[in-house]
């Protein structure tokens, strides 16, 4: 089944306009008309799966403290709105359960993107594919993405169904081909400010989806269009949306 992806994914939500990775941003993405969204899943100690970016807790919530030795009963109930703004105080750090839920409701396509703690990267994707699975339908508006290669191969060995991205570091692996032939890749994800066009024509050649991040910048935007990139994930996706040429 191929994967529709739209050419515009929120990042994090729309991470310019509400506190990212929360269900207030969500609800923003939808409201904005963006019809998918990338999303982190993270394990707490106690293995339940959160929405949440960083290894600890401080940047969004400012308490300190490592996400992978707290229990969610304690990560529950903290704030992680008030950094952003006045208006989003009491915005809490929704589960993956809570989010999926949301994004169902919205009618959102969902780009997963695995995000574990140092040496929870099988556990993670165990956890996050487990839950999953259970709820969500639609294999053509799901991307399961992930940094780890390992993650990614617990997501083929799991769910080898579900379509699979890669996202790539600031030195790109030279066996990159050989990895999305062994995970069986159909999304290569990269950082879209520094890539090169020989770097995206050998995603092109690859015969693999190419997505930018975080592209905020509407020229920039379409510059990488012209060079063949196919989507683009971004903190402001309306005014990518709106900015740039022949979107479909």
């Amino acid at each position: 089944m191929s994967l529709k992806l739209p050419r515009i994914i929120g990042h994090r939500g729309a991470a310019g306009y509400a506190p990212e990775n929360t269900i207030e941003s969500i609800h923003t993405a939808a409201d904005l008309g963006i019809e998918w969204v990338e999303l982190d899943v993270k394990l707490t100690k106690d293995q339940v799966p959160i929405i949440f970016h960083d290894e600890t807790l401080e940047r969004t919530t400012g308490t300190a403290g490592l996400v992978a030795q707290t229990n969610y009963s304690d990560i529950r109930d903290l704030d992680c709105g008030s950094w952003y703004g006045e208006s989003f105080i009491g915005a809490k750090i929704p589960t993956l359960e809570e989010a999926i839920e949301t994004l169902i409701e919205r009618d959102l396509g969902f780009n997963m993107e695995i995000k574990p703690c140092p040496g929870r990267e099988k556990e993670t994707a165990e956890v996050a594919l487990d839950l999953l699975s259970t709820i969500w339908d639609e294999h053509d508006k799901l991307l399961i993405s992930s940094f780890q290669h390992v993650s990614l191969e617990t997501a083929l060995d799991m769910a080898t169904d579900w379509h699979r991205g890669i996202i790539l570091p600031k030195e790109w692996p030279e066996n990159l081909e050989e990895l999305a032939e062994y995970l069986q890749l159909t999304a290569i994800s990269f950082n879209g400010n520094e890539a090169t066009r020989g770097q995206v024509e050998r995603i092109i050649d690859m015969n693999k989806i190419g997505i930018a991040y975080t592209i905020d910048d509407p020229h920039k935007a379409n510059h990488l269009q012209g060079w063949g990139v196919d989507g683009f994930c971004s903190n402001m996706p309306d005014v990518i949306k709106e900015g740039m040429f022949s979107i479909h």
